[in-house]
């Protein structure tokens, strides 16, 4: 199994990416809902609050890689050749799929903090902050970045940049997908050298 790893802060466009992949027919499997499916399980609601308090007890009970383990089981069970998981948290994560699969892709993902609020604004998720609320945005990327995704987003084997038009990075998207799953090393090396403005 080849998985590729999306890893960036909040409102990144890790989503975007992941649903990039999906529409290519890439099976995709976000962390997150782990996550979510714990706290529905304990009978919580899906709050930011609620959400990070579970996340961070499971890795405290089981392991700094408990999600990531979960995570491969599922993926496991998809019987697919290719999976892309969105929303690493830690370079344990990150460790543990590497360590687990014949091929591991670590891509970070960056975007300004303005650009950022505004997407988590406008995609209205229940444990995204509200339009007011980008304090709540700085708390939840202090507790992400407690779990270790400093160190994971320095170990992303290539990094791609989401700070123009939408169109241009569900482009850049799919241009990284097809280096990393349809060629050669060597056309690896140079496709990756000349996007470096956009990925490196």
């Amino acid at each position: 199994m080849k998985i590729i790893g999306f890893v960036g802060l909040p409102g990144s466009g890790k989503s975007e990416a992941s649903q990039v992949a999906r529409q290519r027919g890439l099976a995709v499997l976000v962390m997150g809902d782990i996550i979510r499916h714990e706290a529905a399980r304990q009978g919580l609601e899906p709050t930011d609050q609620n959400l990070g308090r579970v996340g961070t007890a499971l890795r405290a009970a089981e392991g700094p890689d408990a999600v990531a383990k979960r995570t491969l089981e599922k993926a496991m069970a998809l019987g697919e050749d290719i999976v892309v998981i969105d929303g690493l948290r830690s370079k344990d994560e990150a460790d543990f799929f590497r360590a687990s699969v014949e091929e591991f892709h670590l891509i970070e993902i960056s975007a300004p903090v303005e650009a950022r609020l505004k997407w988590l604004e406008s995609r209205g998720r229940p444990d995204d902050p509200d339009q007011k609320a980008a304090d709540a945005l700085e708390l939840r990327e202090c507790r992400e970045l407690s779990w270790g995704m400093c160190e994971a987003m320095k170990a992303a084997d290539l990094k791609l940049k989401n700070e123009g038009r939408l169109d241009d990075f569900r482009k850049n998207v799919e241009r990284l997908l097809e280096v990393l799953g349809t060629t050669t090393t060597s056309e690896k090396m140079i496709n990756c050298a000349f996007q470096e403005p956009l990925f490196h």
